[in-house]
């Protein structure tokens, strides 16, 4: 009798096998739409399914693991719009040999992704409230989704303010966004840089010093801030001098993740995992930790 084996499928080098979507450990692979410049070393991916399936709903604030075949895999904060999950978006700095792998990526090309994984912005806890939003560099990404959110139900919220910071006017991100957002009446926001240029009109300095002058009530105050760890930290303090609660305050801790399930313990901080248990975590949770050098 003669036993039939099925032929092995042979992947082009920016190709990954069809996997079923329910396996966590699984990349699912994705299409390349577009790789969009934001700035000299920033860059955004748009992504589809080829299987032409849904892309799964997200929550602001989570992320995905992104894999480059043959080179690695890393997380990457979500930072589409949650209501419109068509492309897959993520932004990030080109910094190591996955992500320059990445911004060489072309229309057409495939990659892997796992996810949504991980804790999210408490959009939805945060209504009736005044909302601020802190962010410094590449920090902004992974709050878009929350600013997209809460844009689409601005009625449901107090006062929204958002203050970001950059390094220099060049550094920049999402200018298309941000002119939108200072156009509305119902929102402000803020832009500092750190370094200014002859042509920049703008506030200088860090972004925390626009924290004691910004226009919200700190008793009806829930604070988001992502960026720097330094930058978090000087940002928690300044917020704490405004009378908001340790409680009312929220950091997305994006530390180096290689299994996103709490599985390698390569995330751990301290008792906690940041890929199961954050990247969003609430002040009070983790604040004898954050000032704790090397955790």
């Amino acid at each position: 009798m003669t036993i039939l084996t099925p032929e092995p499928t042979i992947l082009r080098s920016h190709e990954i096998a069809p996997a079923p979507i329910s396996d966590p450990m699984v990349p699912r692979p994705y299409r390349v739409l577009r790789v969009r410049k934001e700035t000299s070393d920033t860059f955004t991916l748009e992504l589809e399914p080829t299987d032409d399936g849904e892309i799964p709903a997200f929550a602001p604030g989570q992320f995905n693991m992104l894999y480059v075949y043959g080179v690695g895999e890393i997380p990457i904060s979500i930072s589409g719009d949650p209501g419109r999950r068509t492309p897959l978006v993520h932004t990030t700095r080109a910094v190591g040999v996955v992500t320059r792998a990445m911004r060489g990526l072309k229309p057409g090309d495939v990659i892997g992704v796992r996810g949504p994984f991980g804790s999210s912005w408490p959009v939805e806890e945060a209504r009736g409230n005044d909302v601020v939003i802190v962010v410094g560099g590449i920090g902004l990404p992974p709050l878009r989704g929350a600013m997209y959110r809460i844009m689409a139900n601005r009625e449901l919220y107090g006062k929204v303010v958002l203050l970001y910071g950059a390094r220099t006017p060049t550094d920049i991100l999402f200018r298309k966004d941000l002119e939108y957002w200072r156009s509305q009446l119902d929102l402000d926001v803020f832009v500092t840089v750190d370094r200014a240029t002859e042509s920049w009109r703008g506030s200088v300095g860090v972004v925390t010093r626009l924290i004691s002058r910004a226009p919200f009530d700190p008793l009806n105050t829930i604070a988001f801030t992502c960026g720097p760890e330094v930058m978090m930290r000087f940002a928690t303090m300044e917020l704490l001098k405004r009378g908001v609660k340790s409680d009312r305050i929220f950091i997305s801790m994006e530390r180096n993740m290689k299994c996103a399930i709490g599985l390698c313990g390569h995330c751990q901080f301290g008792p906690k995992f940041v890929c199961k248990d954050g990247p969003v975590f609430a002040y009070n949770d983790v604040e004898d930790l954050i000032a704790k050098w090397e955790i």
